[in-house]
């Protein structure tokens, strides 16, 4: 919650009504975890039996971190008999249970994103804009998969005025039980492209995939789509055949109900003139970058659809900020006061796909360096191309030198395509992996450079990010 966070989300009573399940033991949970790790005071631990892990295995744990009560399927022997433990069925169905039972709780409006690329920058700044107008709960990071979508769901309060959930998908059928469980009023696909292509024969699949969102959506709901992206006549129709007839469209199409009409780029921000049906609506974003451009339009659409103030979240797009790993920007120099030995790295390391990788290129593109610095690049394998892996991964070299980038960097089986492609004159080197790319990014580095790391988060360029940080000074932007 970003806003107003209610002392109580669940009662014992509650949660038994909910899951049908049984407890001997009355208590109130002021939050939902499936980490025992990360347990606050006053959780609902729900134990899930992954294939990795069983939560059951932490539930004495998570009772001594002082959980309000655990959610299990199978009740430990070792556990006190008046233990706060509500025993279920089965701990996954009983989350999607609770996740159901707050979403139907609540008179919220609801806000389902997703979309190729952008979905998680779209829900984070729809976050950010809406929680100035009302109480609003959105889905923490990327918990956009089957367990994700019902653990956000369940944290949710019953005072919530605005419920942002984003879905995401890399098989079909992943995005109607999740649709199904959310019941958006507003869903909203931010693009298509071929992202998550190996598990599909076509993006056209994709867009079919992506349209499944519209399963869920509530009777009189809203579809919030890009206009350019070559599948929004696919994607309306499919809004359409699930009833979905209002459908409000962003992008610099003439027909666009949010319109772009020009946008000037900055390093660190752009500033927008948009068109909102018929009316100019002038506003900076935080965040630089043509593809920010765009979200911002998704942003204001969702806002639209939603019933929300355009001129107030328009203004607030102002103070955006890049979700981590998505953009943030970090300063870094040799020791704590070396102005002079100070470089700066942009963290894109969260994910990436040819579209997001060539996005981000180009926000590299537009930074100067300081003094004698270079553009660097230090990229990583972008995962679940499939048969379009070389091609992804070769088709960086024209964005690299559109954007004049001065050294590149490589990690990982699928870059050694691009780094076989590279002119020498500006190859970095390459590693079998992010970890064995640390000590020459850190030997190559100089002051005055400017650094974006990104990769799938398969190929974990975090690792080069948490590197950086512990062998350099961290400084604020304003030193």
């Amino acid at each position: 919650m970003s806003a107003g966070n209610a002392e109580m989300l669940w009662t014992s009573q509650e949660a038994i009504a909910a899951t049908s399940g049984q407890c001997a033991v009355d208590w109130q949970a002021a939050g939902v975890s499936i980490d025992s790790r990360s347990i606050k005071t006053g959780d609902l631990f729900v134990a899930l039996q992954g294939p990795n892990h069983d939560g059951h295995d932490y539930i004495e744990s998570a009772l001594k971190r002082d959980a309000a009560a655990t959610m299990v399927h199978a009740k430990p022997g070792t556990v006190a008999s008046n233990a706060p433990v509500l025993v279920v069925k089965d701990t996954m169905t009983a989350l999607e249970s609770l996740g159901a039972a707050s979403r139907k709780r609540t008179a919220a409006k609801i806000i389902a994103v997703t979309g190729s690329v952008g979905k998680t920058g779209v829900k984070e700044a729809l976050k950010f804009v809406l929680a100035r107008q009302g109480i609003t709960h959105a889905s923490v990071g990327s918990f956009n998969n089957h367990w994700g979508v019902p653990l956000s769901l369940a944290r949710m309060a019953k005072e919530t005025a605005y419920g942002i959930f984003e879905i995401g998908m890399n098989h079909p059928g992943e995005i109607t039980p999740l649709s199904g469980l959310v019941c958006p009023h507003v869903a909203i696909i931010t693009t298509v492209e071929s992202v998550h292509s190996e598990f599909f024969n076509s993006t056209e699949d994709i867009a079919q995939a992506k349209a499944e969102i519209f399963s869920g959506v509530m009777p009189g709901g809203v579809a919030v789509l890009n206009r350019d992206n070559a599948y929004f006549e696919l994607l309306s129709e499919a809004a359409r055949s699930h009833g979905v007839d209002k459908i409000i469209s962003f992008g610099k199409h003439e027909r666009a109900d949010v319109r772009l009409l020009n946008a000037s780029l900055a390093p660190g921000h752009s500033t927008v003139m948009s068109e909102i049906n018929g009316r100019p609506v002038p506003y900076r974003i935080g965040i630089p970058g043509r593809h920010w451009v765009m979200n911002s339009l998704c942003v204001l659409a969702g806002v639209l659809a939603a019933g929300g103030d355009i001129e107030q979240a328009a203004f607030a797009l102002a103070d955006v900020q890049p979700p981590k790993g998505r953009g943030e920007i970090i300063h870094l120099s040799a020791t704590e006061s070396d102005d002079d030995g100070a470089f700066i790295v942009i963290d894109e390391s969260y994910n990436a796909s040819p579209v997001s990788m060539k996005a981000a290129l180009e926000v590299l593109g537009r930074h100067q360096p300081i003094a004698n610095g270079r553009r660097i690049a230090v990229l990583g394998d972008m995962l679940e191309l499939g048969a379009l892996s070389v091609d992804g991964h070769t088709g960086l070299l024209a964005a690299i030198k559109e954007n004049n980038i001065d050294l590149v960097f490589t990690a990982g089986t699928e870059m050694s395509h691009l780094a076989k492609a590279l002119p020498k004159s500006i190859s970095g080197g390459h590693a079998s992996n992010a970890e064995a790319l640390v000590p020459l990014v850190i030997d190559a580095v100089k002051p005055g450079d400017i650094m974006t790391i990104k990769g799938s988060a398969g190929s974990r360029m975090s690792l080069i990010i948490d590197a950086l940080g512990a062998r350099f000074h961290q400084q604020r932007e304003e030193d």
